[in-house]
């Protein structure tokens, strides 16, 4: 293994004699000289991994020294070993400048630990991270041999994104298959779960052993604010939000707001038509279809822009159910282009004294469904670390990410944030046959005569039983578990092919069914 090598740049080197031979027996090699210009040579004509550079030198000082090194090559570490600890030192070390500062006297253990830190930090972090996990991961597969309810399936889940961005940040620790493998095992556990109790909890609204459902969302966090407060009310839906994601978002937000974080569960399917028109009707498509037969859309329900034209008017009978009056009118606003959401961020201040303000981001689902279809787009995010390296690209320079931070600025306002599914990569195809009248959706399939193995999928029967909307007496659903997706036998290699690897929802697993709802406040 090459030794890391190391510069110490003092005018007064000798007197450090005893540093450099105590690194020297650490594993470290370490180079001396002089002076600045000696310095700037050496690094010129040398691979250096650290330096150490005196602040008060004669000649060519150690700032002087620094902003040239840093010139040649701006990632390069430095420590500045200074006499006194000024302000600005601290500054720079906060800033970039320079990755660390020791204050003369030095002792060998301050060396030791700063050499550590920067050289070895990853490494050593790293090992800590596989140590950990691995302890968590044999606590993980123990309880998925037990019996757990929605709360305990909550916190596997929770730990299982923790960790998947753990291992973003050391992907060279070589346990992300490990990671994987366990969350296809804990998605095959929990489609179980979902199956046997999915029913009971459809039908017993309120109860202890009921998960929040998408249809108490509304009702339960925006408008139990608006009952409660007199505060401005904005409501983002953010359409195919994933938990990963929404930390992701969560980490540039924590500046600016209270943060509060709750989960729910999405109802089947985990598709926008079902489960968005849900959210803001507090009602099952059941219900949708049996009060409000205008608004659920004739035969064809796979259109985003046809079946969910009337969510405005959704939300509007619910306020009226629940018997809230607004102070002035319902705002409902839904951005599917940059334009639109720019046009919004610049004319937020005009929303801040609207009662409530529902605003959903359709971004997201594009690029999810996006992802599918662009060779560019599965360039750009083939993994799903990569995929959350896109969600913090554009949240970054997104609209939204600006009217949140606007928001934030203004007092008595609430914000409530939450999604009406997530999504999954799917991986594992499923043949299905059905008639040509079958949806063409790839995690959930309505139709006559739907057939495919029980494994893959939850047949229903009667859609009733669900409360789905039933659309004639020979109408059966079908919906996938785990990471599978549905394919016809017809060009059966061609579109198995096309649609592995892309992320998609309606179906049945943690990614899909498990959401975050957040409430925020500005600090």
């Amino acid at each position: 293994m090459k030794l890391k090598k190391i510069l110490w740049v003092d005018d007064e080197i000798e007197l450090l004699r005893s540093h450099i031979i105590f690194l020297s027996e650490k594993g470290y090699e370490v180079d001396t000289v002089t002076n600045g210009e000696d310095a700037i040579s050496a690094v010129k004509e040398n691979d250096f991994d650290l330096i150490f550079l005196d602040e008060n030198m004669a000649g060519m000082g150690g700032l002087e020294t620094l902003a040239i090194i840093k010139d040649l090559y701006p990632s390069l570490p430095v420590v500045m070993i200074t006499k006194s600890e000024e302000e600005t030192l601290m500054e720079d070390a906060i800033g970039g400048k320079i990755n660390d500062y020791l204050t003369k006297p030095i002792n060998p253990s301050q060396v030791l630990l700063v050499c550590k830190k920067i050289l070895e930090g990853k490494k050593i972090s790293g090992e800590h991270v596989a140590k950990d996990y691995l302890q968590d991961f044999n606590q993980i597969s123990r309880s998925l041999l037990n019996e757990m309810d929605f709360a305990e399936w909550n916190d596997i889940y929770l730990k299982l994104v923790n960790w998947d961005m753990e291992l973003d940040t050391h992907p060279d620790i070589g346990l992300r298959q490990t990671l994987n493998d366990q969350k296809k095992e804990a998605n095959k556990e929990f489609s179980k779960f979902v199956e046997r109790n999915y029913k009971k909890w459809i039908t017993s609204m309120g109860s202890i052993d009921t998960p929040l459902l998408t249809p108490d969302i509304t009702s339960k966090y925006v408008l139990n604010n608006i009952e409660k407060s007199n505060s401005s009310v904005f409501y983002f839906v953010i359409d195919c939000l994933r938990l990963d994601q929404w930390l992701i978002m969560e980490k540039h937000l924590s500046d600016y707001f209270k943060i509060e974080k709750d989960y729910y569960y999405a109802i089947l399917p985990t598709a926008t038509p079902y489960a968005r028109n849900s959210l803001f009707s507090g009602l099952y498509p059941s219900e949708i279809e049996k009060n409000y037969p205008q608004y659920w859309g004739g035969e064809e329900i796979e259109d985003e822009k046809s079946m969910n034209r009337y969510e405005r008017e959704l939300l509007q009978h619910l306020l009226d159910r629940k018997k809230i009056k607004l102070r002035n009118e319902l705002k409902y606003l839904k951005i599917i282009d940059p334009e639109v959401g720019r046009n919004f961020e610049q004319n937020i201040l005009s929303y801040q004294n609207t009662h409530l303000t529902a605003v959903v981001i359709n971004f997201l689902d594009m690029i999810a469904h996006g992802r599918s279809d662009s060779d560019i787009l599965k360039e750009i995010a083939p993994d799903e670390p990569a995929y959350r390296s896109l969600t913090n690209s554009w949240f970054m320079h997104s609209s939204l990410f600006s009217t949140l931070r606007t928001l934030s600025t203004i007092e008595n306002v609430k914000i409530v944030i939450t999604t009406d599914h997530g999504s999954i990569r799917c991986l594992r195809g499923a043949k299905v046959l059905g008639d040509r009248e079958a949806s063409t959706n790839l995690r959930f399939k309505y139709g006559r005569n739907l057939k495919i193995e029980e494994k893959y999928a939850v047949y229903i029967k009667n859609p009733a039983d669900y409360k789905l909307p039933t659309r004639g007496i020979t109408i059966n659903y079908i919906i996938s578990k785990e990471d599978f997706y549905f394919v016809y036998p017809t060009d059966y290699h061609k579109f198995l092919t096309h649609y592995k690897d892309t992320f998609q929802h309606g179906g049945i697993s943690m990614e899909e069914m498990i959401v975050p709802v957040i409430t925020m406040e500005p600090k």
